[in-house]
């Protein structure tokens, strides 16, 4: 009993004189003292020594021994987490803080924005439409027959569990669900992304955006369509670019024709985004054929239209310098970083 009593008396002026830095150190001192095999658990042992009429007396000072150890523990974590808290509080918010990337807005964006901003200007409204389009808004209203090259499988991207819905190919479904409306003049744009099963290069995509525009009234002539690609290559481009318009094809416009401007990537020498040409493709255009207007129950006797439409990756790569339109879909911060200043 004597011996039990020296032991704790030993260990309680160890116990005392512990101290803890961090939370590890009073970890450190639960396993040594009250872990399964610490010092509790081996003090707890020695009752099978103590004489039986010592047995109740050994025990009550045990206990208080516990008790003892306890506390010491629960003191070491007290101040450990207080002396946390006062290390927290003592941070100087004076300080500045740490410095954050700035974020940008995509290159694609900042076109379509720009270009929107140019047309609402000449009273063109914004509108738009689903990208899983049925049969009808994507191709049938648009004058495109059953067997149209516009359908094949090499150019759409068909829904497999029901091939009479696709990805949309154009835009020009939001014109004709506009059309179906029935709410004339029409005067609106059409951005949105678009589809199209082609091969992947510096110059086309399998996805990509698209503006379209539609503009119907009474009296409207292929001289108004003009006059206002005219006044968006100029706003878009400045009053130095060149422009073209070659007869085209379309079968929802007629006549129809294609806008080029002079290439900015190579200054009209020739180069890769402009096939050697000195020239962009930057839209389609053309007078709505009066099929289409019947099919949207509108009287082509008595109402004309024209519509547009162009891809916005291939303005933003002339306006920007960029030669590869893979760069707009790769997500290369260093890329994308490039246009934080345009915001």
């Amino acid at each position: 009993m004597e011996q039990l009593l020296k032991q704790i008396e030993d260990h309680k002026k160890e116990i005392s004189a512990f101290t803890a830095a961090d939370e590890k150190q009073v970890e450190e001192f639960r396993i040594k003292y009250l872990g399964t095999k610490g010092l509790m658990k081996s003090i707890m042992g020695e009752m099978k020594n103590v004489a039986v009429e010592n047995k109740k007396e050994a025990g009550q000072l045990l206990n208080d021994f516990k008790v003892f150890v306890e506390e010491k523990y629960n003191e070491l974590k007290e101040s450990t987490v207080n002396g946390q808290q006062s290390t927290a509080n003592s941070i100087d918010l004076s300080l500045p803080g740490d410095n954050l990337p700035i974020g940008s807005r995509h290159p694609v964006v900042l076109m379509r924005n720009r270009i929107v901003s140019i047309f609402q200007r000449l009273g063109f409204a914004v509108a738009e439409g689903p990208e899983i389009e049925d049969d009808w808004h994507n191709f049938g209203a648009l004058n495109l027959p059953e067997h149209h090259p516009a359908r094949d499988m090499q150019d759409t991207f068909y829904i497999q569990q029901n091939p009479d819905w696709v990805l949309r190919t154009h835009t020009s479904n939001v014109q004709i669900r506009e059309m179906e409306k029935g709410k004339l003049p029409i005067r609106m744009i059409m951005p949105g992304r678009v589809y199209r099963n082609e091969t992947v290069s510096a110059r086309s995509h399998c996805f990509f955006h698209q503006v379209e525009g539609l503009y119907i009234d009474e009296h409207v002539s292929f001289a108004d369509l003009k006059q206002t690609l005219y006044f968006f290559v100029k706003e878009m481009y400045g009053k130095d670019v060149k422009v073209r318009f070659r007869p085209s094809y379309f079968p929802f416009t007629e006549p129809s024709a294609e806008m080029d401007v002079s290439c900015f990537i190579c200054g009209g020498s020739g180069c890769n985004i402009c096939k050697k040409t000195g020239w962009v493709e930057i839209l389609g255009c053309g007078m709505v054929h009066p099929n289409v207007l019947t099919n949207c129950n509108i009287d082509p006797a008595k109402y004309t239209g024209f519509a547009f439409g162009m891809g916005i990756e291939r303005p933003a790569m002339l306006k920007y310098g960029i030669n590869d339109i893979r760069l707009f879909s790769e997500n290369d911060v260093r890329f994308l970083k490039q246009f934080t200043s345009a915001i």
